[in-house]
């Protein structure tokens, strides 16, 4: 049930939906249609002990040209998991478009017994008008804490100043994908043999000319994926295959995809 919802435009959460194993779901919805620069949005979520949470967006995060006077667009998350409560973060891609700005900061703390699956998936731009990597900008900080800090991901890229395709970037990729999985107080083991189980189950899709996966142990409580991929769909679908297999996995219940609205 969402107990409280507080919000201040353009960002708005849409009423909350009854899930099936009887988790609350949420949209995230922006009114204005998208982030503009100059734009400052904080997203603070707190899931209450025992409480199940699904959180996702009624389309792509859609980052518009900033002027060249006006700050970077600015998004800072906030999220906060109780104990034995879970969150499911789920939303759609972030597109930034040709001349946009984009800087997000993420923090994430984990009670004991608490449990996330949340993914973040960038594209490159509007693709279908041929508008690849020309924003000026992404920045991507996330640090993730149970008990202890066990994950910070960085990212940051300027397309104009540093080649996207450099293999030390993305390659001959497009699209790039980050997927945490965790549920703090799990054995050690239990990561382990789940790392395998989700590598054999990547391995039914990944194709290494179409997407690359990459699944690995965090240093507790947890596992990272990572991909590329030269199409958005790929990404998605990649996604959503391992989450159903991480939440059987770990949980013993199906991972409902959201149902979406408008």
């Amino acid at each position: 049930m969402l107990v409280r919802n507080s919000p201040e435009p353009p960002l708005r959460v849409v009423r909350e939906f009854d899930c099936a194993d009887g988790s609350a779901l949420a949209h995230l919805h922006n009114v204005s249609g998208g982030l503009l620069g100059g734009d400052d949005l904080t997203l603070s979520v707190d899931v209450g002990p025992g409480a199940s949470a699904q959180l996702t967006t009624t389309g792509a995060t859609r980052i518009y040209r900033s002027r060249t006077s006006a700050p970077p667009t600015v998004q800072t998350n906030r999220i906060r998991v109780a104990e034995n409560a879970l969150l499911e973060y789920v939303p759609d891609p972030i597109i930034p478009f040709a001349g946009s700005r984009f800087v997000q900061s993420t923090t994430i703390e984990l009670a004991p017994g608490a449990g996330l699956f949340w993914w973040e998936i960038l594209a490159p731009g509007r693709a279908a008008r041929g508008e690849e990597f020309e924003y000026e900008l992404v920045e991507m900080k996330t640090d993730l804490f149970a008990e202890r800090l066990i994950a910070a991901e960085r990212v940051r890229l300027e397309p104009r100043d540093r080649a996207v395709a450099s293999l030390a970037r993305l390659g001959p990729y497009r699209y790039w994908g980050s997927f945490y999985i965790c549920r703090v107080g799990e054995d050690p083991a239990t990561w382990l043999r789940a790392e395998q189980h989700l590598r054999e189950t990547a391995s039914g899709f990944a194709r290494p000319d179409e997407a690359l996966w990459g699944i690995s142990t965090l240093v507790a409580h947890g596992l990272a994926v990572r991909c590329v991929a030269a199409q958005g769909r790929d990404i998605v679908d990649g996604m959503h295959a391992l989450w159903s297999a991480a939440k059987q996995f770990i949980y013993h219940r199906d991972a409902i995809p959201p149902r979406k609205v408008n």
